[in-house]
């Protein structure tokens, strides 16, 4: 079954209180020379807070078919859906955009032969399957959580969606993201003192990965894109020409066009014919070069509504990627002196 919950006025969220605000900095008696006052701010304020007053939700049963909930991801508009286990009556775990990719990249053979398994495949029987050895817990997070243990939870558990579950109810209200807090948090950048850090650049501060970056060219089958997804783990791929120069960027939410396309079965194509088949606009790679500020490159970010940016040199050369993760770990964690390695 598939459930899509809407739920509407449940929560009152701060986005226009700046009464909250202007509490929150008497009661610090914060000055600009504090380097850890966003740390500050995500203590005090709760997962609550950030929930949207209206927004949809989509609910899978984990006796629906694989084939139909990704279906029903692309129908609805959106990256992940809780699984909800009707024997035990609570949820087990969230289907992403990841399993699509794990199960081509497990059962692929050839444009001649059919994708049985998500033909076919019970989420429930996807999860036997696939997470018998690797199974692990729901991560998850209650309402009255603070949004710095939410940006904990997410960077020490390599996760990109954070359920927000009621303890009392048992029900899930919404889904946390990286990019939802980050923009709650740069609502409020311009009213707050602002740390000195902020004006240093990418290179000073050491922020973003700059070695091993995973890539792919233009002529890259989708196939072995997706075997470098699952390989490395990362959520993008920027697609780079033969001179080092970087085209495109091929990530994980441009996947799920092949559930969207029904085109599936035929992996063996170029990620350039892939990309033909995006399903919303491209405004282009969103770039930066290490010499900018982080001050700017959390701006950019935020506008752009992209989940990470590509680092590239005076040539337009890939050098590196700074993520989302990388910058709410130096705005947050790395103030409250916790290291990412160490998370």
């Amino acid at each position: 079954m598939l459930y899509v919950n809407y739920y509407s006025c449940l929560i009152c969220p701060l986005f226009s209180d700046f009464n909250a605000l202007c509490a929150f900095l008497s009661s610090q008696g914060l000055n600009g020379s504090e380097s850890d006052i966003y740390m500050r701010f995500m203590k005090s304020h709760k997962c609550y807070d950030i929930v949207p007053t209206s927004s949809k939700l989509v609910v899978f049963d984990t006796t629906l078919q694989v084939k139909k909930a990704f279906f029903a991801l692309v129908a609805n508009g959106v990256r992940a859906a809780p699984l909800w286990e009707t024997k035990k009556q609570s949820f087990v775990g969230m289907l992403t955009i990841t399993d699509f990719i794990n199960i081509l990249h497990r059962y692929y053979k050839s444009p001649m032969v059919q994708i049985y398994e998500l033909e076919e495949h019970k989420i429930e029987t996807w999860r036997e399957l696939y997470l018998q050895e690797t199974f692990k817990p729901l991560v998850n997070i209650s309402p009255d959580a603070s949004i710095f243990d939410a940006v904990y939870s997410l960077i020490k558990n390599k996760i990109h969606r954070l359920p927000v579950i009621d303890p009392v109810s048992g029900n899930a209200l919404y889904i946390l993201t990286h990019k939802r807090i980050l923009k709650f948090l740069q609502l409020f950048v311009s009213f707050m003192p602002k740390p000195a850090f902020m004006k240093q650049t990418l290179e000073e501060l050491g922020i973003g990965t700059y070695s091993n970056i995973a890539f792919i060219h233009p002529d890259t089958p989708i196939i072995k894109a997706l075997s470098i997804f699952v390989e490395r783990r990362v959520s993008a791929l920027p697609v780079v020409d033969e001179s080092g120069k970087v085209v495109d960027i091929y990530s994980k939410f441009d996947v799920i066009n092949l559930a969207a396309e029904k085109t599936y079965n035929n992996l063996d194509i170029s990620v350039t014919q892939a990309l033909m088949h995006r399903s919303q606009y491209f405004e282009g790679v969103m770039k930066c070069n290490r010499l900018e500020t982080l001050e700017t490159i959390v701006d950019r970010i935020v506008k752009a509504e992209v989940h990470r940016l590509v680092v590239v040199d005076e040539n337009a050369c890939i050098v590196g990627i700074v993520s989302l993760s990388d910058i709410l770990q130096a705005l947050v964690l790395t103030p409250a002196g916790i290291d990412a390695l160490h998370c």
